[in-house]
């Protein structure tokens, strides 16, 4: 798992601000409700990938699979959530995504590539943040986080073969783009804290 973690480090712009952390650990019920609102969103872009680009048999087997996945991520959050006494509610979504698809070209294949692209980056993120935040968590949440990084890292590696297979060759510029914009997601201050927020100050 080092060199999956070391691959993933490498991949991003920067790692996950010190502050970020601080929040992380300051609101541990937030982390546990966003972390499950971004299991569940995750499936639902994998399904919704499916019924758009139904001849892409790469795609429906990559994206079926990391659905169901997803989605048993979503429940194991919520069990532990239940034991926890927290209770699932909704809540406002961060900027991060909806940032990052912001850019994302209205047109095929440009679309289906940033698209893609963008999946890449939001599961790297995620599983540099799991990793980032192990160390300081309890022993069951540590090891459920510990556990993920294995999936959210081959996700990532999913989407990007993805992502080129689309595009017909490498991604390189697009995917600069897109990394540059993340981390001024990344970095920059938010007002609210989410999984995958900015620090809030």
């Amino acid at each position: 798992m080092n060199d999956a973690l070391q691959e993933i480090h490498d991949f991003l712009p920067c790692r996950t601000p010190g502050r970020w952390l601080e929040n992380a650990l300051a609101n541990p019920d937030l982390l546990l409700i966003d972390h499950a609102h971004c299991e569940k969103k995750a499936a639902s872009t994998a399904l919704s990938l499916m019924y758009r680009y139904v001849d892409n048999t790469d795609l429906l087997n990559k994206m079926s699979r990391l659905a169901r996945e997803e989605l048993r991520h979503f429940e194991q959050v919520l069990a532990i959530m239940k034991r926890r006494g927290v209770t699932y509610r909704h809540l406002s979504p961060a900027r991060y995504a909806s940032g990052l698809r912001a850019e994302v070209r209205s047109e095929d294949p440009g679309r289906l590539v940033d698209v893609l692209i963008v999946g890449a980056i939001i599961e790297a993120r995620s599983c540099e943040r799991f990793a980032a935040l192990a160390p300081h968590l309890d022993e069951t949440l540590a090891a459920f986080y510990t556990s993920l990084l294995k999936s959210e890292a081959r996700h990532y590696r999913d989407y990007l073969a993805l992502a080129e297979q689309a595009n017909g060759g490498p991604v390189t510029d697009r995917l600069d783009a897109f990394l540059a914009l993340e981390r001024t997601l990344i970095e920059s201050p938010d007002t609210e804290f989410r999984f995958h927020s900015g620090p809030v100050t």
